[in-house]
């Protein structure tokens, strides 16, 4: 039996953060704007006709095995994968093979997408007939296992759902809701994005702990600019509903003026030289994609101005990166 599966990764356009436990719950709930990329985690998984497990990285070359799943090491290279494999406690012997074809360290939520398809192809391999939505809670837990630090659940969400979402996170948990339809709208929205790599990767998980650390600790101006950063992803929620996109450039430089204001190290010079090249070049808006520190960059911008913004940020040391908004998430197949 071979099983093949995929998930989109994804660009935070406000929210990020809200979607961390228990953040959400003293900012009276969470709203978290996204958008799936057609930058895609793979799983194959084949059925052995032993107990043995072997997990191989096409992207890290990193390779792992084990007599049985539950033998798997949780100190060693792949030790995610091996927690996820453990967990779902496949009935046979698997092979499995995984390819990430985000950049490390790039904010776009890779390593929680690889997470979802690799669910989503265990299930499918158990015959478990799990409800997809548990692979997001389920995921989160196992990530926080794994990094000893508190997890948010976006990019589960957008590795599930595909396309232009609102997650919702209150006490009584979270739901979807699609915000933008058709293909016009979706291309529309596509041509006014520019998508760069800064050159210089990140670890969200620590950024985002600190400011959920400086939000309970009260220290500085963290609280009020969480506010702010909730109300403004309430009010592009709004925006994207109506595709106003005049009002979402707006909304995303406010996102990040606020963001900047959570934690040091959210923004470098490096990160600000960029937006100020964008920007100097016709670009309306950016941001820093994930926690921030590095990675991915996303840059709004007008599209007769997208040419020379483009060529601005490869001048000054971003590496552009071509991309479609993901129509689907999760998909499984059997090969």
């Amino acid at each position: 039996m071979i099983v093949e599966a995929r998930t989109p990764t994804r660009i935070d356009l406000s929210g990020g953060t809200l979607d961390l436990y228990p953040l959400y719950l003293f900012l009276e709930g969470g709203i978290t704007n996204n958008a799936a990329i057609d930058i895609y985690s793979d799983v194959r998984i084949e059925t052995r006709h032993d107990s043995e497990v072997h997990l191989k990285s096409l992207d890290t070359g990193q390779e792992l095995s084990a007599p049985s799943a539950d033998r798997l090491p949780l100190d060693q290279q792949l030790a995610f994968v091996a927690r996820v494999v453990r967990f779902y406690a496949p009935r046979t012997g698997i092979s499995v093979t995984t390819h990430n074809a985000t950049p490390y360290g790039s904010g776009l939520g890779g390593s929680s997408s690889l997470l979802i398809a690799l669910s989503g192809a265990l299930d499918r391999v158990n015959r478990s007939q799990m409800d997809p939505k548990l692979f997001v809670d389920i995921g989160a837990n196992l990530e926080a296992q794994s990094i000893g630090i508190p997890t948010g659940k976006q990019d589960y969400l957008a590795a599930l759902y595909g396309g232009v979402n609102c997650f919702h996170f209150s006490v009584a948990g979270w739901h979807q809701e699609q915000l933008i339809e058709g293909e016009e709208r979706l291309t529309e929205l596509e041509s006014r994005i520019v998508l760069s790599f800064t050159g210089h990767s990140h670890f969200s998980a620590t950024n985002n702990w600190h400011m959920l650390k400086r939000f309970m600790d009260n220290t500085g101006n963290s609280r009020e600019s969480m506010s702010i950063i909730r109300r403004t992803a309430a009010e592009m929620r709004e925006a994207l509903s109506a595709f106003d996109l005049d009002r979402l450039v707006s909304l995303l430089d406010q996102e990040w003026q606020s963001r900047k204001q959570l934690a040091e190290g959210v923004t470098t010079p490096a990160i600000d030289h960029l937006v100020e090249a964008a920007r100097a070049a016709g670009a309306g808006a950016s941001k820093i994609c994930g926690a921030g520190g590095g990675g991915c960059m996303i840059t709004l911008t007008p599209k007769d101005k997208r040419a020379a913004v483009e060529a601005a940020l490869k001048e000054a040391g971003a590496t552009v990166m071509p991309f479609k908004i993901a129509r689907q998430g999760l998909t499984i197949k059997e090969v």
